[in-house]
């Protein structure tokens, strides 16, 4: 869990930096936005490779030599005295890390009996969930109190803990080996251009205005041509590099798609909430990170409960239970307006982390459930890479729809606030003889008038924008229950069935 927790972490924590590393380094903070999406394109092509490297390698070997790099690329990447080395090194430190998640998720079903598996996910999804919350907060005080540097720095003694434990207590089973010398470099080659042009381009979509730029619908036309041309040669191939034949099994299939929408709704919601906070109710950046701490509470208080009672009961009624209680703090969300006080974020937040326990640990294990051990590595892999690209999508989503519902809001709102409306009149002219009160002059007073009552249509604005945005989540959480219906019920005790 140290090692995921920190590459989890990673995808975070850099991005209260960022205005920092940009003047430190000499850049504009849209270039240095590249040391975020650099990470997060070579953390998602490595992803899938993980299961045929573990192979390929052994386990233990690329879980070590991961650690290692990305302790390394760490270091290098605190002392860059430039922003295209820093690019390099998060590079390294991506593609290092996307190994780790799989992996570390697959030694740990392996080691576990199918009715602890619950308790082993519980403990390690504390580092899967608490890291994207904690990642902000820790950003904005390292970077505040010492330098951007240090955001890099705090990985090294995580690391080299991981790695003495890694040597100390990992092994590989007997069944990792190399089934093959043959290296699919067509799929490799497919995957990673796929998973990349995606990847940018919806990091980089609504900056550029999506399909009016030819850049980003070159990317999503060669990322689409790959995507297919990946999965024809995946299914032809003697010794694919990912195996997609494991989608044959249903539960597989559903837990992959609701774990895909889960990251969808749930990275989507964490991008919203810390601007509503900072750009709306005016809270400092290390104050919206703290004020997003509830949910990692739940989390950390629900996870080792849900992962110890997950063999007691249906995993797949646990799993409705939490999708209920997600779709509601969205609701809860919609609900707020711009009064709110810190209890009313509170509460609404500590439900979601406790709702996340209930989903996180019970969807792992169903759909791991029916997977031969044999399998793991390649299933987990996949497991993890449509959440992060779900993820992905999420966050794309969640910015293009506030922009657009801005817009909309704002010319209703607009189309309103004219001479034709009384209510109006009334305003501005109560504003303008406040003001002239002060010794300001008509036109003067006249115009501080229009722009108060400008800033107060700009917040109503946004404060319907993101009671919009809320309730798509809220929807997209409830849509995600009747799926529940495709999934068989684990059997109780017994290993993983072979492979066929």
């Amino acid at each position: 869990m140290f090692g995921t927790f920190m590459e989890v972490l990673d995808t975070t924590v850099v991005n209260v930096s960022l205005p920092h590393i940009a003047g430190n380094l000499s850049a504009t903070v849209d270039e240095a936005t590249w040391v975020l999406t650099s990470y997060l394109v070579a953390n998602a092509i490595i992803l899938p490779l993980t299961g045929w490297l573990a192979n390929f390698f052994g386990r233990k070997n690329l879980l070590m030599m991961s650690l290692i790099g990305f302790t390394t690329a760490s270091l290098f990447c605190g002392l860059a005295p430039t922003l295209p080395m820093l690019i390099v090194f998060r590079l390294i430190q991506g593609a290092c890390g996307g190994c780790m998640q799989p992996l570390s998720q697959a030694v740990l079903l392996e080691a576990f009996p199918p009715e602890d598996r619950g308790k082993a996910m519980g403990f390690w999804g504390l580092g899967i969930v608490s890291a994207p919350v904690l990642g902000p907060v820790l950003g904005g005080w390292l970077t505040d109190s010492y330098s951007w540097r240090w955001v890099f720095y705090i990985n090294l003694p995580v690391g080299i803990l991981s790695i003495i434990m890694t040597r100390a207590f990992i092994f590989d089973p007997p069944y990792i080996r190399r089934i093959s010398n043959r290296v699919d470099y067509w799929g490799i080659g497919m995957l990673a251009v796929w998973i990349g042009t995606l990847q940018v381009a919806l990091d980089k979509g609504q900056e550029d205005d999506w399909l009016a730029s030819t850049f980003i619908s070159t990317l999503l036309i060669v990322s689409g041509l790959c995507v297919i041309g990946f999965i024809w040669r995946e299914l032809a191939a003697r010794d694919p590099v990912v195996s997609l034949k494991i989608f044959k099994m249903r539960t597989y299939a559903v837990g992959v798609f609701l774990m895909t929408m889960l990251g969808f709704a749930l990275y989507g919601s964490l991008v919203i909430l810390p601007i509503w906070l900072q750009t709306l109710l005016g809270y400092p950046a290390v104050q919206a990170g703290l004020a997003l701490a509830p949910r990692g509470m739940g989390s950390m208080l629900g996870m080792p409960i849900v992962g110890s009672i997950a063999s007691r009961f249906d995993n797949r009624k646990l799993l409705a239970i939490g999708l209920a209680l997600c779709a509601y703090t969205m609701w809860s969300f919609s609900r707020m307006n711009l009064n709110v006080g810190y209890w009313d974020l509170f509460w609404p937040q500590f439900l979601q982390g406790i709702a996340l326990s209930l989903i996180f640990v019970p969807l792992t294990t169903v759909t791991m459930a029916a997977v031969p051990r044999e399998r793991m590595g390649n299933a987990t892999s996949l497991f993890n890479l449509m959440r992060n690209l779900g993820g992905s999508m999420g966050i794309a989503s969640a910015t293009a729809l506030t922009l657009r519902f801005q817009q909309e809001h704002q010319n209703y709102l607009v189309g309103r606030t004219g001479p034709l409306n009384p209510r109006f009149n009334g305003m501005i002219a109560g504003l303008q003889s406040m003001f002239e009160s002060r010794g300001a002059g008509p036109l003067l007073a006249n115009r501080r008038a229009l722009a108060m009552v400008y800033g107060l249509v700009q917040q109503q604005t946004a404060m319907l924008t993101f009671i919009d945005v809320f309730q798509i989540f809220m929807w997209v959480f409830l849509g995600m229950i009747p799926l529940l219906f495709l999934l068989k019920k684990p059997a109780k005790g017994g290993p993983a069935p072979p492979a066929h």
